[in-house]
């Protein structure tokens, strides 16, 4: 039977345990139950910032290490602090841009 690629294995990989088991990282069940989702979704950032190679070996390196990185940020800190999702921003002050020809009043318009 034939090994399967990389690709083809982070395919069937739909967990953050799937993931951490098959790069062979170890890790703390209780840590990894409450922040899931925002290990994954810290991963895919990581990955994002990350010029990935195309050569099997090193890509499975960064993996390796990005996922890595992504676990350990939720052992050092947890998902309220990280603020991985958008939800967890929501409540910080925002800045956004009126342009003053959008309030004022047009005396043509008025008529």
């Amino acid at each position: 039977m034939d090994e399967l690629t990389l690709d083809e294995a982070l395919e069937d990989l739909v967990s953050a345990e799937d993931f951490l088991d098959y790069f062979g990282i170890e890790y703390d069940a209780s840590v990894v139950h409450v922040n899931r989702l925002h290990i994954l979704q810290r991963f895919h950032n990581y990955l994002g910032k990350t010029n990935l190679p195309s050569e099997e070996s090193a890509r499975r390196a960064i993996y390796v290490t990005t996922l890595q990185q992504a676990y350990q940020d939720f052992v050092k800190s947890d998902a309220l602090t990280e603020k991985v999702f958008k939800v967890f921003r929501m409540h910080e002050p925002q800045t956004q841009f009126v342009p003053l020809t959008s309030i004022t009043i047009n005396k043509q318009d008025v008529a």
